[in-house]
């Protein structure tokens, strides 16, 4: 039986349509009277905000997305100098496309330095929304960098912060109701703290400390304090031959992630020639994934100018269900563990009891030969653990890593020729499987970027820290083709799309059969200057899956479709006044059940006024979705470097409030609320995590303070 339509007021969706359509355009047409330099300003928020909601909001991969954040801070306080970056320190912004990349290093080479940020504009490939983009990470300088900077002076001349955070959600969740072991130990509190030292881009050290939602705080497993405490020690470009040493807790990347890949990384979005990873192969580690860095030692060094060799060794505990434990004379032998735990959470007694289960040993290296215009390189990288990894082996992951030791090898490589970049990895695993990632960006024209990325995974494949450009999310059993177009006619308009195909030669989790689907997205943005963008985007997924509620004795496969149609609006009113909407509306159909929809609209606001030290942000949306199959995604402002990407699913409403206060010399204050309210349902998640009622409340609070 169908299942009963929503009774939200329709009315009231037609008002808040009409409020889209109608609210911005007035306030863009009151505003005539800027003066003509002003268009060559930027808006951090806009720009660079935009860029990363989009990357977030459409990828499915895996990536710790607060590391991007972090990244764009460290080269906001001290910019980039684009005469003198290397092809990895460009591509580690991550705001330039691989085609621009190669557009700026032939100019340096045809031209020579620039000697003005404006001369950007005379680059092939560069566009305004681009150099908009970039101004606040970016500069220009002759100077070369020098390396007599005494150890000393790094580490007591710099710049220090300190953030502390404190997040709570208000309503109770089941867990901190029961009594029993089963229950959350801890408070439902949330704290964090960090503390950064840094010279330049040249050192940093600091430390991170995160205490989550139940797990207990000076008692109990914790009686040291927080739960997962980090620190780290990095130094970049030390001298000629030393380009980084790592110390402490840092990630690591090789390649094209196929067996290394840490922090940020590309994936599919609607900047659909970001394709391609690069940057540093060794970064300190600043954020609070519990399972994502290692912990240890590394270096980059450089025997010439042209040749590099990068090293790394870690040794840390893991979280692990232990299954097999020898009692000898007193001493326990850990031999056999059936899974690694990587959300770390330790809140209840069967998770206290999985922390710190066993340990990881992980060394490896990177030796490159490069140049400005390409590279190839060799990683191999070994882990080890202290006991042997015994799965509950079912057909779908017959052939994923199940020992106590894992070798990976690969080869990469980079080309950059005028307007072609072509790069790729093939890796190898010690049973014998394959991987290869393959691709290419095109820049036919000044004004169109072409891309195309082959990738084939065999299913028998393994590593333990891979995560390259995918349609899953486990770097196997995957072959696929994308193919990517983005279109520039000027600067007002941008036509871009991708389409995807892939398979999955043999099964996985809830799909019990070689399985196949594509998935492609069309995108026309137009822009007015630095005041106004409007986009509609349309975005369709088909792939296999188990059919719901099968009968048979054997699952069989259907296709599963989701559309999803995007109408965004964004006005810069003024220089203090931002106006966002959007409606985002989908479609979901399994052709067993029946179609399932989903509505979702909301209004932003952005006000930052001019020599008034209180800011704020907030956001007003309602949805209306059949079920959970037809949720929809979309990227909230949060506090200071950092983002939530919550579901809206069912039917109601959301807001949320962000204040920021600066009028205290080098202390910024910020605030946060963030409520959800659900009419047809009477909780929120479910198990221990279950809230009972309509509404889910957040609040958060945070200071950060330079000196």
């Amino acid at each position: 039986m169908r299942k009963k339509k929503s009774n939200f007021p329709h009315t009231l969706k037609a008002i808040f349509i009409g409020l889209f359509v109608f609210a911005s355009l007035p306030f863009y047409a009151q505003k005539k009277d800027k003066k003509k330099g002003d268009e060559t300003e930027y808006t951090i928020d806009q720009n660079t905000r935009e860029f990363i909601e989009n990357i977030v909001e459409d990828s499915d991969a895996e990536f710790d997305f607060n590391e991007i954040f972090d990244r764009l801070a460290e080269y906001q306080r001290r910019p980039l100098n684009i005469n003198k970056a290397t092809v990895e320190e460009l591509g580690e912004l991550y705001l330039f496309s691989p085609i621009q990349i190669t557009s700026l290093l032939e100019y340096r080479k045809q031209v020579g330095e620039l000697i003005s940020i404006y001369e950007m504009q005379a680059i092939p490939y560069f566009d305004l929304a681009t150099i908009n983009r970039i101004l606040p990470y970016v500069k220009i300088s002759k100077n070369l960098e020098t390396f007599n900077v005494p150890f000393h002076k790094m580490l007591v001349q710099g710049k220090n912060e300190l953030f502390v955070r404190y997040a709570r959600i208000l309503e109770k969740a089941e867990g901190f109701t029961r009594e029993d072991s089963t229950g959350y130990l801890g408070d439902p509190n949330k704290y964090f703290v960090r503390f950064k030292h840094s010279f330049e881009n040249r050192h940093s050290w600091g430390f991170t400390l995160e205490k989550d939602a139940g797990e207990e705080f000076f008692s109990g497993s914790n009686k040291q304090g927080f739960d997962f405490n980090s620190f780290h020690v990095y130094y970049r470009n030390l001298s000629s031959t030393v380009k980084a040493i790592a110390l402490g807790d840092y990630s690591a990347n090789l390649g094209q992630g196929l067996i290394m890949a840490g922090g940020f990384g590309s994936g599919k979005s609607s900047y659909v020639a970001n394709i391609k990873r690069s940057g540093r192969t060794l970064r300190p580690y600043t954020s609070v994934n519990e399972a994502l860095f290692l912990r240890g030692l590394g270096a980059t060094l450089a025997f010439t100018p042209n040749l590099e060799f990068s090293a790394f060794g870690s040794y840390r505990n893991r979280d692990a269900n232990v299954t097999q434990v020898d009692t000898t004379d007193n001493f326990e032998d850990i031999t056999t563990f059936s899974s690694l735990q990587l959300t770390g959470l330790h809140r209840r007694a069967s998770e206290i009891e999985d922390e710190a289960a066993i340990q990881q040993m992980t060394v490896g290296g990177n030796l490159k030969l490069h140049n400005a215009q390409s590279h190839i390189g060799i990683n191999a990288i070994y882990n080890k653990f202290n006991a042997d990894l015994n799965r509950n082996l079912a057909s779908y992951n017959q052939f994923t890593f199940n020992s106590g030791a894992l070798l990976n090898l690969s080869l990469d490589y980079s080309l950059l020729i005028r307007n072609f970049n072509i790069f790729g990895e093939t890796a190898y695993s010690d049973n014998g499987a394959i991987a290869t990632l393959n691709g290419m960006i095109i820049g036919v024209d000044r004004k169109i970027d072409f891309a195309i990325l082959q990738r084939h995974f065999s299913k028998k494949f393994q590593h333990l820290y891979g995560n390259p450009f995918q349609e899953g999310s486990s770097g196997t059993n995957e072959s696929g083709v994308y193919v990517g177009l983005d279109i520039k006619p000027n600067y007002n308009w941008q036509i871009s799309g991708y389409f995807d195909i892939f398979s999955h030669p043999w099964m996985r989790f809830r799909v019990d059969g070689p399985s196949n689907g594509f998935e492609y997205l069309a995108q026309v943005k137009y822009r007015v200057k630095r005041k106004m963008e409007i986009y509609f985007r349309f975005r369709d997924e088909i792939k296999q899956q188990n059919a719901p509620d099968n009968e048979t004795n054997t699952d069989f496969l259907n296709y599963r479709r989701k559309s999803n149609f995007r109408l965004h609006l964004s006005n810069k009113v003024s220089k203090a006044l931002e106006l966002r909407n959007r409606i985002d509306f989908v479609i979901f159909n399994d052709k067993v059940r029946p179609t399932s929809y989903g509505f979702m609209l909301y209004q932003d606001i952005i006000y930052k006024p001019i020599g008034i030290p209180l800011s704020f942000t907030g956001r007003f949306a309602i949805f209306d979705t059949d079920n959970y199959d037809s949720r929809i995604y979309a990227f909230e402002n949060d506090l200071l470097y950092s983002f939530s990407v919550p579901a809206y699913a069912y039917q109601g409403m959301r807001y949320y409030l962000n204040l920021r206060y600066k009028g205290i010399r080098n202390l910024t204050l910020e605030l946060r609320l963030a409520q959800t309210y659900i009419r047809n349902r009477d909780s929120f998640s479910a198990g221990l995590e279950e809230i009972p009622g309509h509404t889910k409340t957040e609040v958060k609070a945070q200071v950060k303070f330079k000196f």
